[in-house]
């Protein structure tokens, strides 16, 4: 039996969904932003029903759990979390900057041994940045997602890939990396990949451990990450 998952991300401004089931992959890839947290559990269940699938069936669902937006990172964790809450399933929480990487590489053909230095726009002149290495095990990190000033980031890689590529100092921009990669092809695609091969390596969470991963300072959600998280709870119970 094929596994069932449901990935959710808004860690930037789209929002990015995936379900894999017996028949296939689905995505979802649309602006997102503000709008997430109001468009994501309506999304994510019509995408379920298109895949043939209810939450009951899930065998667990994965989110992005960042670095990225704030807000977009709570939504998305509390989405994931009231879903998995309600139908009684665990999470799997996916770094968000080696969604990027894995794009890259499906992008490039990467195998063995790719080499792959991610630089997001994290906006006010600071970068989300980190490597990682593809090895037969999966994704190795060489160096834990952090947040830079553009010219205080060193990352010897064979590739570079993000949308914070336009920030860093020309010199290093093209003397690190022999290819760029600023936009992500298939988001949802690798979204999802990241999550089949979290599923396999056994490293479900229970959904009381669904946490975000900040690299700035936020102290309350908002209004609408609070009806998000109601909403995914309620919608879990209905289905359950």
């Amino acid at each position: 039996m094929s596994t069932a998952l449901l990935a959710v991300d808004c860690s930037t401004e789209r929002l990015v969904l995936a379900v894999a089931g017996a028949q296939g992959v689905l995505t979802l890839d649309e602006a997102g932003g503000a709008e997430s947290s109001r468009r994501v559990l309506p999304a994510a269940l019509e995408l379920l029903r298109r895949a043939g699938l209810t939450l009951a069936g899930l065998d667990a669902i994965a989110f992005a759990r960042g670095p990225g937006a704030f807000t977009g990172l709570r939504t998305a964790c509390s989405v994931a979390q009231g879903l998995a809450y309600g139908a009684g399933k665990p999470v799997l929480a996916l770094d968000s900057l080696l969604v990027v990487a894995e794009d890259a590489r499906a992008q490039c053909g990467g195998g063995e041994g790719f080499s792959v230095g991610v630089a997001m726009d994290a906006r006010m002149n600071e970068l989300y940045a980190a490597h990682y290495r593809f090895t037969p095990q999966g994704w190795l990190t060489l160096q834990e997602p952090g947040l830079y000033a553009p010219g205080a980031w060193r990352c010897e890689a064979e590739v570079l890939a993000g949308s914070g590529l336009h920030l860093l100092p020309v010199d290093d921009a093209s003397s690190t990396a022999p290819r760029h990669v600023p936009q992500a092809r298939d988001r949802g695609a690798a979204l999802m990949r990241l999550a089949q091969q979290a599923w396999v390596a056994g490293q479900a969470l229970d959904a009381a451990q669904a946490l975000p991963l900040y690299l700035r300072d936020k102290v309350a959600q908002t209004t609408a990450e609070r009806e998000a998280a109601r909403a995914a709870t309620a919608a879990a119970g209905a289905a359950a």
